[in-house]
């Protein structure tokens, strides 16, 4: 089969079948935290995406850190990806690490890559075909990656953000988490929020592993924020942030970025 370029930020999974012989495409396994157990299984000729321990800055304090463009570059390389590699991500989940995956190759420059709706649960309800899980063996790619800053908020950026108000800071975390009513799963970690920050739990865009509408999920947004105004996502360590970036993309939002540390590095740093 020919090779393809994505030009949609999410695709079925009856579109991923049907172009699952396309030359060019690598489906990622983007499962956060899963390990190599012959007893597990994945879509055929996937290949893991390792956030934990590959695609993170294994040497900072906080859980899943950015990488540097250079670390990116040489671990999508062993994983076989090329500079024209159509890439699908997916989870065991449905949707959720699939996004922090999606948004890292978005901030190094990449965008010929999707999200799978879904995920693996919904590749299996489909019936479709999966074999046992393996280890990438193939040759290393050429992928070049080019870091776009103004996707990644740090520290100091959410500082100037939240007292400045100049952007829209909206929090991918439970409603009780947000407001202090359920402590962090994160231990040693006090509750609380980011002053000056709105929240939209990732899960209010999903319904069934999927995506909610078009329509449904851009009416979330509006609520919340401007399409013109300058957005930033927030969550518990930057993984669910993604799936609200996932969806304002999805609505048309083009000024968005994703807060790296999230909670996790804000109730750490700031006290109360």
């Amino acid at each position: 089969m020919a090779k393809i370029t994505i030009s949609q930020p999410l695709v079925s999974v009856s579109w991923l079948r049907e172009h699952l012989e396309a030359e060019n495409l690598i489906v990622l396994d983007g499962t956060i935290n899963k390990v190599f157990d012959a007893s597990q299984s994945q879509i055929p000729n996937a290949r893991l995406f390792d956030i934990k321990n590959k695609f993170s800055d294994t040497t900072a304090p906080f859980p899943s850190t950015f990488p540097s463009q250079e670390q990116f570059q040489k671990s999508a390389r062993e994983l076989g990806i090329n500079k024209d590699s159509a890439i699908v991500v997916y989870d065991d989940k449905g949707i959720y690490s699939s996004a922090r995956v999606w948004w890292l190759f978005k901030a190094f420059g990449y965008n010929n890559v999707a999200v799978l709706d879904g995920g693996f649960p919904g590749w299996k309800k489909a019936g479709f075909a999966t074999e046992a899980i393996k280890p990438y063996t193939g040759k290393p790619g050429n992928f070049e990656a080019t870091y776009k800053p103004e996707l990644m908020k740090f520290f100091n950026d959410m500082k100037k953000a939240s007292e400045s108000k100049s952007h829209t800071i909206i929090d991918a975390r439970s409603e009780a988490r947000f407001k202090s009513l359920e402590a962090e799963p994160r231990a040693g970690l006090r509750m609380g929020t980011i002053p000056n920050s709105v929240n939209l739990p990732f899960e209010n865009l999903l319904e069934e592993n999927q995506l909610l509408s078009n329509e449904m999920i851009e009416t979330k947004f509006q609520k919340l924020a401007k399409k013109e105004n300058p957005v930033i996502f927030s969550c518990g360590s930057g993984i669910t942030a993604c799936v609200l970036a996932l969806g304002a993309t999805i609505s048309g939002y083009e000024n968005i970025s994703v807060y790296d540390g999230s909670w996790t590095e804000w109730g750490s740093l700031v006290e109360k």
